[in-house]
């Protein structure tokens, strides 16, 4: 990334326009070995297992929450820090993410139990250029807190970089590069290793450069089976 980096505004109706692809990565770490045994973790509580690694979930058009308050179908749901790179008109941005997701449904589907929450965005967001990116990938913090609680803290060198996904996101759907595309690329170990349920969550992106954060609190107000963004 650049040395001296301005952030800029997304348009929120954009990026939730239907031409926009929303995708959510998942089992994006580095090391495949311990990728494995969380998944052979979550077998054995009924999760499971994916196709692929990493698995990719796409998202219904409209997704994308905006609002400090995000409507959610019940009590047992949870956030996760994401870094997001967002392609629009050929321009990358990066941005900070909540892959919020129903925790009851997980065992029945992961990608409903995605599909069944909106997923938080800061439309505050980084201009990157893709190859800076990569090579600036290990240095980016990524925190959460949950009720005023530590949650999450770690960095992306845990995480296969977000040009690499995209790489193989492209390959595996035939894409040709040139769709607008909001990618959530994966998280970082929760610190106690359990789902906390609560209602704020402060989640943050942080490279040498700038800061990105995001904010918002949940209700449960969606009728059951529906979510819809809000803002």
């Amino acid at each position: 990334m650049k040395e001296t980096v301005m952030t800029i505004e997304l348009d929120p109706a954009t990026l939730n326009a239907p031409t926009v692809r929303v995708v959510v990565a998942g089992y994006t770490g580095r090391n495949e070995a311990a990728v494995r045994h969380h998944i052979d973790e979550l077998a054995r509580i009924g999760v499971a297992p994916p196709e692929n690694v990493p698995e990719f979930y796409p998202m219904p058009s409209g997704t994308l929450s905006f609002g400090e308050t995000t409507a959610v179908t019940g009590t047992q749901t949870s956030g996760e820090v994401e870094p997001v790179l967002i392609r629009l008109a050929g321009r990358y941005y990066l941005t900070v993410g909540s892959d919020h997701t129903d925790r009851e449904h997980e065992a029945i589907s992961i990608a409903e139990s995605k599909q069944r929450c909106p997923k938080p965005l800061s439309a505050t967001a980084l201009p990157v250029e893709f190859g800076q990116l990569e090579s600036a990938w290990d240095s980016i913090q990524l925190t959460t807190t949950v009720d005023g609680v530590a949650y999450q803290s770690g960095s992306a060198a845990a995480l296969r970089p977000l040009t690499e996904t995209l790489r193989l996101l492209q390959q595996r759907e035939g894409l040709d590069g040139g769709e607008d595309l909001v990618l959530f690329g994966g998280t970082v170990p929760l610190l106690t290793g359990d789902f906390q349920y609560g209602t704020h969550w402060e989640l943050a992106l942080r490279t040498p450069e700038a800061s990105l954060g995001l904010t918002y609190r949940t209700a449960v107000t969606a009728p059951e089976g529906a979510a819809h963004a809000q803002g």
